[in-house]
């Protein structure tokens, strides 16, 4: 049987093609291949100037639209401390506001005389910048003047408006030349002690750097004071590093340490230090109930909330009762805060149950209102 894998010679033979033939289909690939390249760098070309092009547009819209950049003092006019409290019901957007704006040093004062009460502090302050004042002119006749600390220690109950002097003495202290920019960093224990060893000095190094050129506040600051017999407490490492860079910076850093009265003694007698760095004291002293009734009106009035005559004379009730029963956890202006937000909470739980509203309903409060906000 003839194996069909294997062909006759005759058979090759008339299975191929000429010779002529491949050549003409070689030289045909070629010409192909050729017309290929040539297709592929006209088609690179078009795309390497396409690209040129839009960078050359992308270019110029950027210097067209680009945004005009922030100075660093820029940027630091606008870093404000959001959270800090605000016990006499000023509104966080006119606190920002008027943060927004370099404010001069009678505007600044106005501001001190507005706050409710605070009648000693105010006078204390006025004081202190009178001295700053009368040292610079001193230094420029070429007097003598004693050693100066700016540092400050307040001492009272909550709610008492310290932190909110402390915004406004950032701002005097810039306005006559003792800051470069007066911002307030607020801070309490936790914002300067970590809870390992060697990480407390850096946590202080941060909170300090970043209230250089302003104040550094510090709440509750007495918590820093270790226990007697605590040696190895954290609050002892914040302290010292505290100190230290009081020293170093003090040409340009206030420090404002805060809290209640005993155990703020306790804080400064703890290291001689601070003692030798905070010789100022201002006491805070509780609002009265009058005072206290004002701050409230001046939160019904900043809100557009209308109180009846018998809210009125409630409220003034409450607050001489909440007054002359006051003990060492007395809220002061915290209080009024909570009351008059109570009020609110009942008063739309009122409205809400109308069909229609009125302006009227929307802004009037009753006494029904005020004595179910004092039950909460």
């Amino acid at each position: 049987m003839k194996d069909i894998n294997k062909k006759t010679k005759e058979e090759l033979m008339r299975d191929l093609k000429p010779a002529d033939a491949y050549l003409d289909s070689l030289a045909g690939f070629s010409d192909l291949l050729g017309t290929i390249r040539q297709a592929e760098n006209a088609a690179k070309e078009m795309l390497d100037e396409t690209i040129t092009q839009k960078s050359i547009s992308d270019t110029t819209n950027q210097k067209n639209t680009a945004p005009t950049p922030v100075t660093n003092k820029q940027q630091d006019d606008k870093e404000k401390t959001k959270n800090e409290s605000n016990p006499q019901g000023e509104s966080e957007d006119n606190a920002e506001e008027a943060e927004e704006k370099e404010e001069t040093l009678e505007e600044l004062l106005e501001r001190l005389d507005a706050l409710v009460g605070l009648d000693n502090i105010k006078q204390n302050v006025k004081s202190l910048i009178n001295y700053v004042k009368i040292r610079s002119l001193r230094e420029k006749n070429e007097l003598p003047n004693p050693p100066l600390s700016l540092h400050l220690v307040f001492y009272g109950n909550p709610g008492t408006g310290k932190t909110t002097v402390a915004r406004i003495i950032s701002k005097l202290y810039k306005a006559i030349g003792v800051l470069s920019k007066g911002q307030l960093v607020e801070v309490d224990r936790s914002g300067l002690v970590a809870g390992f060893v060697g990480q407390t000095a850096i946590k202080t190094s941060e909170a300090v750097n970043s209230a250089l050129g302003g104040v550094l506040f510090i709440d509750e600051a007495y918590a820093l004071a270790p226990d007697m017999g605590s040696q190895n407490d954290f609050g002892r490492e914040a302290i010292e590093t505290l100190l230290k860079l009081m020293e170093d910076h003090r040409d340009d850093l206030i420090v404002i340490v805060a809290g209640y009265s005993e155990p703020m003694e306790r804080f400064i007698s703890s290291n001689p230090g601070l003692e030798s760095r905070f010789n100022r004291y201002l006491f805070f002293e509780d609002y009265n109930s009058d005072e206290l009734y004002e701050i409230f009106t001046a939160m019904c009035v900043k809100s557009e909330y209308l109180l009846t005559d018998e809210a009125k004379d409630y409220a003034r009730e409450h607050f001489r009762q909440i007054y002359d029963n006051r003990d060492e956890n007395f809220g002061n202006a915290r209080h009024v805060r909570n009351f008059f937000e109570n009020i609110v909470t009942v008063h739309s739980d009122r409205i809400s149950c109308l069909d229609d509203h009125t302006r009227d309903d929307l802004t009037m409060v009753i006494l029904e209102d005020l004595e179910k906000a004092a039950e909460m």
